[in-house]
């Protein structure tokens, strides 16, 4: 049989039909509609609303909502080789690239860039 539109069928077993719920007693989900006997979620809107974790704090209260500045952190200078090769009657000292302002303080140390 050549498939076309007209006749494309889902496969056997696939499909599920829907339960349809509170359409009587004998349909096996009426009356009470699978929600049980009282209770907060058997009431018309029923339920809470998403993130509700029952008075716990919820999670997306309990989690930060920005960063934060780490106080740890190493600050290096950044200079670059090219920068470097400039200077040929010295000996290279960090003291001596801040004296010709090639960086602007020593911070943590210096960090040397492939430039």
């Amino acid at each position: 049989m050549e498939t076309t539109l007209h006749n494309l069928k889902p496969t056997p077993g696939s499909r599920k039909d829907i339960k349809r719920l509170g359409r009587g007693t004998s349909s096996g989900k009426g009356k009470t509609a699978g929600k049980g006997t009282k209770g907060q979620n058997a009431r018309t809107g029923g339920g809470t609303r998403p993130g509700f974790e029952g008075g716990q704090t919820p999670l997306y209260r309990r989690i930060s909502k920005r960063g934060f500045t780490n106080f740890t952190t190493t600050n290096y200078s950044i200079i670059n080789l090219e920068q470097i090769d400039l200077i040929k009657e010295h000996e290279i000292t960090p003291e001596l690239l801040f004296q010709l302002k090639l960086i602007r303080s020593k911070k943590d140390g210096i960090k040397v860039l492939g430039k």
